[in-house]
């Protein structure tokens, strides 16, 4: 069954965390001579080592200082930011708005052949029409607080679903039949979303299943997941995008992608799942 998908971010915290401390008693100081040599307080030697605050360029740099160990800085700097793009806060991405991060992923979606995609609260990305996408990101700009660019985000959103019309690129998308009902948007724009779902399913790249709301299950709700490949998994949560490319991990949720496709339905009983919500709408 999956793990969270919070660990492998958090192992890759502890092992910078246990190399520093294993430099520290290496060269023969205790936490509080390394704070002194530092120059900040004994408890920020406590916390890095522990790995409840993640270090600083800066504080890999006097920490390898204090140990006589400058030449083990770049290494170390280089591991702590591969650790830290793993786990990056939304607000954090979002500080300057929307467009930029949806600017930065063009690239991996234009080289991804095949695309598992495991959605339980959202309409995927890829397949969004302009009005429910206005509807979502407008709505997390709010949530979030950061800059408003959401007519620019929802442009450069489509232009990346390019990737769904043009290439050889294959989809495989999986969502919980709640996903068909919520309303991130007005009526019209998700009668308009639901209706797009109907076209884009008969395409003969794309896999569209919808899990039930009675199904039998094997795996139970996850978090939203992304799988590009076997390159990487992106999962989303409330406050982060969790990226994964440790090869286990990715072949873990591919094994959990494989089991909730065995739960969804597809073709005309997936059509029948947009009907149904379709029904529900006024427009």
């Amino acid at each position: 069954m999956p793990t969270s998908p919070y660990s492998p971010a958090q192992a890759a915290r502890e092992a910078i965390a246990s190399r520093l401390d294993e430099m520290r008693r290496d060269a023969g100081i205790s936490g509080l001579e390394l704070a002194v040599r530092c120059g900040w307080h004994k408890s920020k030697t406590s916390r890095i080592a522990r790995a409840r605050t993640a270090p600083s360029d800066a504080d890999i740099r006097a920490w390898c200082a204090a140990c006589g160990a400058e030449d083990r800085a770049a290494d170390l700097i280089a591991a702590s930011r591969t650790a830290e793009s793993m786990y990056v806060h939304w607000q954090r991405i979002h500080r300057d708005g929307m467009r930029r991060v949806h600017e930065r992923t063009v690239p991996l979606y234009e080289r991804t052949t095949h695309f598992r995609v495991y959605a339980s609260n959202l309409v995927p990305g890829m397949l969004q029409t302009a009005g429910y996408a206005t509807g979502l990101l407008r709505a997390i700009t709010t949530f979030q607080g950061t800059p408003d660019d959401v007519a620019e985000a929802v442009r450069v959103r489509l232009e990346r679903s390019r990737v769904v019309h043009e290439g050889h690129h294959r989809f495989a998308v999986l969502v919980e039949e709640a996903v068909l009902h919520y309303r991130v948007c007005g009526e019209p724009a998700l009668a308009e979303q639901l209706r797009h779902l109907r076209r884009v399913m008969t395409r003969p790249n794309v896999s569209f299943g919808v899990i039930p709301f009675g199904a039998r299950r094997t795996v139970w709700p996850l978090e939203a997941f992304y799988a590009f490949d076997e390159e990487r998994v992106a999962v989303e949560t409330l406050t982060a995008e969790v990226n994964i490319t440790e090869p286990g991990e990715i072949g873990t949720y591919l094994r959990a992608f494989a089991e909730l496709s065995r739960s969804a339905v597809y073709g005309a009983a997936a059509r029948e799942r947009l009907a149904q919500a379709l029904g529900t709408l006024r427009s």
